[in-house]
């Protein structure tokens, strides 16, 4: 079993993240004995939403969790790694948001790993950090990683040095395993 009990992962989340691309990643790095820090712009519970295929929408979630921390209060020297989950709503929030995206270029600044899934690359490209990298994410922003300077690959992940990028929630396996590698180097 992967041992990752030195670690300390950051993860980025508020309203409007899609419920499985912030849970199942974050479980396997809390199972593999990572520190797992969720923190978001606002105190208080955040809800996510769920993908649903017979309507093509998302729908709210019934659950709910609660940060650790406010982004505001977070410095990326005391982590290891960035975790971006996605959903529709929840980067576009945070690429609003001048503290997450100081975070993002301070974790790439450092060459830490940044894993972003489906829409969590917008972040990305609110920081301007694609530009001549690797990258993936979901089909209606893959316009948005070229316009950034992108080159934009279809596969489950894409690991371009430290960026860790995927498309949707059935590449979760995949995405978390390269997560884990990443720390485990």
């Amino acid at each position: 079993m992967t041992n990752l009990k030195d670690r300390n992962i950051l993860v980025l989340a508020t309203d409007g993240f899609e419920d499985a691309e912030l849970y199942s990643p974050r479980q396997s790095l809390l199972d593999a004995g990572a520190r797992v820090v969720l923190a978001s712009p606002k105190g208080g519970p955040i809800r996510g939403c769920v993908y649903n295929a017979e309507t093509g929408n998302s729908d709210e979630s019934s659950e709910t969790i609660t940060p650790d921390r406010l982004i505001a209060d977070i410095d990326a020297a005391d982590f290891d790694a960035l975790v971006l989950p996605g959903g529709v709503v929840n980067p576009d929030k945070l690429r609003m948001d001048e503290k997450a995206i100081a975070l993002v270029k301070g974790f790439a600044a450092a060459g830490k790993p940044i894993a972003s899934i489906c829409h969590g690359p917008w972040l990305l490209v609110e920081a301007d950090v694609l530009r001549g990298r690797r990258a993936t994410a979901w089909y209606s922003i893959r316009t948005d990683l070229k316009n950034a300077g992108s080159t934009v690959v279809d596969a489950e992940v894409v690991v371009d040095g430290n960026l860790i990028t995927s498309r949707m929630p059935s590449d979760i396996p995949t995405f978390t395993k390269a997560i884990v590698s990443s720390l485990q180097g």
